[in-house]
């Protein structure tokens, strides 16, 4: 290069330089910064709107999809199920629920949730729904202020609602018969509430049930409210007769229950929630008077049982004292043969105030006492039979005066009542006793006998044949005879004794003679009587 070209490219000016003004960002960087901001906005209404997430636990899964099943209050979306997962021990499935943040109030501790599927049940049939839209998660608040996340789901849907106005009731049976959750409870025949639950007693004696009276109805509730089945059709034939009894269509299809006041009205005061009854096996039994404590006695029969069956009635004189608890058989060491005890539940409050007081004593030796007298008076059981076409049987307890003489041991338990046997059975025994004599009658050697003496008698009459002959031949030629001779003498005597014979004749003019001669004598006894002096100085007429 020559020494020219290198100074000129040393004179080569440098270029002008601005100074660098204020930065300003681009308009490419306003749109993620907007998506930024608009995702933090949603990022903040969501946890803002972020309702509580609470775990349900349930024995299956069925019909549940996590991001699918809604949860429902009222047929109003609260909720989704998130995840399902098994439980630690496998026995049960972890329904984890995504609550709307208007659902808060429903995780606190009496909170209910259960799963709704189509169901028929006997409050009707439920969940025809979710047929077309699938299952979903029910659920029912409660009171309580208490904060919980984790709840046990139920398998059916709760009776009641929580905000569901009414009351509660308790009663209790002998046997559950035709009621389920649900079974309808009955007032003038009107459906007024339902069955809630019900559970065996833990003595194992009878039934507890709880029930619920919607409102208004619970209002004719009384405490002294009378409780009765009336599920189904209750068919009767029994000692008492047919009988029929039903109280609407739903009892006869899932049974129910039915409730009255004593006096068939309206009670001043209503029962408080709570109170508890005792349901009645029908209407009749529950609107008699209250039977007090009942007394078990036995009573044993050397006779046949057969239509005599547990709930038969014990009456006195038509009035029934108890019912028949049980039948059964045990043998006698000492007759050495089988006698049939049966136990009853008698109720001696039925026989009347006066009766109760009587035997009401706290140390009941008042009625031990009477009980003793009236035995001693031929108070006896005997079985009789209440309907001919069913050949049912009854008890029935009555005096009879020439009973044999009974002691009667107050102090065993179950008191033993002696019994008679009944009129027909008397008369089948005598005739069982006349049949056993009969066929100890020689009816074959008094046939044989009998043939002997037909002959003999078959040998009399030919002989009587004979002397039959003999007397036509002989004898009645001479009886003839004799007939006549008698006839020409009945024929004389007529003769004599006519009208107009001679002999009719004498004997008519005697008479007037003697009549003319008892004449005369009547007037010298009245001559005489009125002139006795004549016998010595004879008539007057003859002195002149």
């Amino acid at each position: 290069m020559s020494e020219k070209e290198s100074e000129s490219a040393s004179v080569v000016a440098e270029p002008d330089v601005d100074k660098a003004s204020r930065w300003l960002p681009s308009l490419v960087w306003l749109i993620p910064l907007l998506a930024a901001l608009i995702g933090a906005a949603l990022v903040t209404k969501s946890i803002l709107d972020q309702g509580p997430t609470v775990t349900v636990s349930f024995k299956s899964a069925e019909g549940l999809e996590p991001g699918k099943t809604k949860v429902k209050y009222k047929d109003v979306d609260i909720g989704q199920v998130r995840a399902i997962s098994l439980g630690d021990d496998l026995s049960k499935v972890l329904v984890t629920i995504d609550m709307s943040k208007d659902a808060r109030r429903f995780a606190t501790a009496d909170t209910r949730f259960w799963v709704v599927r189509p169901q028929i049940g006997a409050s009707g049939v439920t969940g025809l729904g979710t047929l077309l839209s699938g299952a979903y998660i029910g659920v029912d608040t409660g009171k309580s202020e208490a904060k919980k996340d984790s709840f046990v789901g139920l398998e059916t849907a709760p009776a009641i609602a929580g905000d569901q106005k009414g009351k509660l009731f308790t009663l209790h049976a002998e046997s559950l018969g035709s009621i389920d959750v649900g079974s309808p409870l009955f007032f003038h025949r009107l459906r007024v509430g339902k069955v809630v639950s019900f559970a065996l007693d833990k003595d194992g004696n009878g039934i507890t049930m709880s029930v619920f009276v919607n409102a208004p109805y619970d209002q004719f509730v009384g405490k002294d409210a009378r409780w009765w089945h009336a599920s189904g059709v209750d068919v009767r034939l029994d000692s008492n007769g047919f009988k029929l009894n039903t109280q609407s269509l739903a009892a006869m299809l899932v049974g129910g229950i039915a409730f009255e006041a004593e006096n068939g009205r309206k009670p001043q005061e209503p029962a408080p929630a709570g109170t508890i009854y005792r349901l009645a096996a029908d209407e009749a039994s529950a609107m008699r008077e209250p039977d007090g404590e009942a007394i078990t006695s036995v009573f044993y029969f050397d006779q046949s049982l057969r239509g005599l069956q547990p709930g038969a009635t014990v009456d006195f004189r038509g009035i029934v004292l108890g019912e028949v608890r049980s039948v059964g058989i045990e043998f006698d060491p000492v007759k050495k043969n089988f006698r049939m005890p049966v136990t009853v539940n008698l109720y001696p409050a039925r026989l009347g105030m006066r009766f109760k007081a009587a035997v009401g004593q706290p140390d009941g030796s008042a009625g031990h006492q009477l009980l003793e007298r009236m035995v001693s008076r031929g108070l006896r059981a005997q079985l009789r039979t209440g309907n001919l076409l069913t050949s049912q049987l009854y008890i029935a307890l009555d005096f009879f005066p020439k009973a044999p003489k009974v002691e009667l041991d107050v102090n065993k338990y179950p008191m033993e009542v002696p019994t008679v046997p009944n009129t027909l059975d008397e008369l089948q025994t005598q005739i069982a006793s006349i049949a056993r004599k009969l066929d100890q009658v020689p009816f074959d050697e008094i046939g044989n006998n009998l043939n002997s003496t037909i002959k003999q008698a078959d040998a009399l009459f030919k002989q009587g044949n004979a002397l039959f002959k003999q007397l036509d031949g002989q004898v009645v030629p001479e009886v003839r005879d004799t007939l006549k001779a008698a006839k020409q003498t009945f024929g004389t005597a007529e003769q004599v004794l006519q009208k107009d014979s001679p002999l009719q004749s004498d004997v008519r003019q005697a008479l007037q003679q003697l009549t003319q001669t008892l004449q005369s004598l009547n007037a010298l006894s009245d001559y005489l009587e009125r002139h006795p002096e004549s016998l010595i100085r004879g008539k007057k007429g003859d002195e002149k």
